[in-house]
């Protein structure tokens, strides 16, 4: 008697069997590979010990993204193949040190999250009530980095960055990170029940014709942070927050809508704080605060200096100096690293031109991330 075939059910068994094997196996080599790398970056961690060098490196770090990101060809994206990666330096950057990171929580505010993004899990972080108090731990030596927010594409720049920069100027930035903020409602009552809606001040201003539109009866109160005013919505009846998704898992809410920012492209770029100064990495950028003589054409003759260079400025605020007199400081970024001959060239012209000059820092440009 013929035998009989395998039927179709069977033979898909034996498929999913047989693919799962195929996993497992790249599994352990994946294991062993990710392993010997970590020796690698141990051994790596002895030469810079032995040489003074730092253990954040993000010129470095920027770099091997980069080169991983070249040559994937899917079908893993790239911010998944970066996600994995982050993690993968993360882990083997802790084997040298567990660095300790200062940034606003309770966790999944939109600051722990650029931490996140920027350093991976493999650090101990440090979650402050305040931008001032991110700032203080790493004056005070409790912290390696910092992370704060200093810009955001809706509603310019984050005062709170920029007054601690003028009373400690000492501290430097070491690199950046850009998060593009998509914001949501949270709640556990339907929309028509909400009376009070809690956010951060900036996130609340990033959404504030979406909000007069969809919860015109609802009072905007503004609280220290998105991750705050998530917990908030949690326990109080008829509350609701703007945060990230991240947030609503945290808190057990549900998303009422999503992407409520008014800009689509909304995006905040937080500084990495710090004493360290980075070395060149060939794409970077250099961060001042300078104060110029308070009349006609000074503020247009310093910053002359840039276009006569040929440097790109990319961005520019002015910020009141705490003086009795009514004058200004200014904040500004350019393209180049200050060791640079042509940036190092206009950094002295400035110099001339200012009363005060402070290099904040030179940094890795960063590509843009979503939240």
């Amino acid at each position: 008697m013929a035998r009989k075939q395998d039927s179709g059910p069977n033979r898909s068994l034996a498929s999913l069997k047989s693919l799962r094997s195929q996993i497992d196996k790249l599994d352990l080599n994946i294991l062993k590979l990710v392993n010997e790398r970590a020796r690698l970056a141990t051994e790596i961690g002895k030469v810079k010990n032995d040489s003074g060098g730092e253990v954040f490196a993000p010129g470095r770090e920027e770099e091997i993204f980069q080169n991983v990101l070249q040559h994937n060809k899917g079908p893993l994206d790239d911010a998944t193949i970066r996600a994995i990666y982050r993690e993968i330096i993360s882990g083997g950057r802790a084997i040298q040190q567990v660095l300790k990171v200062a940034c606003l929580g309770p966790e999944f505010s939109y600051s722990h999250l650029a931490a996140v993004e920027r350093f991976g899990q493999a650090v101990e972080f440090s979650l402050v009530g305040s931008i001032p108090a991110v700032f203080e731990e790493v004056n005070r030596g409790h912290c390696n980095f910092g992370v704060v927010p200093l810009e955001n594409s809706t509603d310019g720049r984050v005062a709170d960055t920029l007054d601690m920069f003028l009373r400690l100027p000492q501290i430097k930035i070491a690199a950046e990170i850009r998060l593009r903020i998509h914001h949501n409602l949270l709640a556990n009552c339907e929309q028509a029940e909400i009376r009070r809606v809690y956010s951060k001040g900036q996130a609340l201003g990033q959404c504030r014709n979406w909000l007069s539109k969809n919860v015109p009866h609802a009072a905007i109160v503004e609280v220290s942070s998105t991750a705050n005013a998530a917990r908030l919505a949690q326990t109080e009846p008829g509350a609701a927050a703007v945060a990230s998704r991240q947030a609503a898992v945290r808190y057990g809410l549900r998303i009422l809508s999503r992407d409520i920012e008014d800009y689509p492209f909304n995006e905040t770029r937080f500084a990495v704080i710090g004493m360290q100064e980075v070395p060149r990495s060939g794409n970077d950028k250099t961060a001042v605060m300078f104060k110029v003589a308070h009349a006609p054409g000074a503020l247009a003759d310093a910053l002359n200096i840039f276009k006569s260079s040929k440097i790109n400025l990319t961005w520019i605020e002015s910020f009141p100096s705490k003086a009795a007199k009514p004058e200004y400081v200014f904040f500004a970024d350019f393209e180049g690293h200050a060791e640079d001959p042509k940036v190092k060239k206009a950094l002295t012209a400035l110099q001339e031109e200012s009363e005060k000059l402070t290099i904040l820092g030179s940094f890795p440009m960063a590509p843009l991330s979503n939240d």
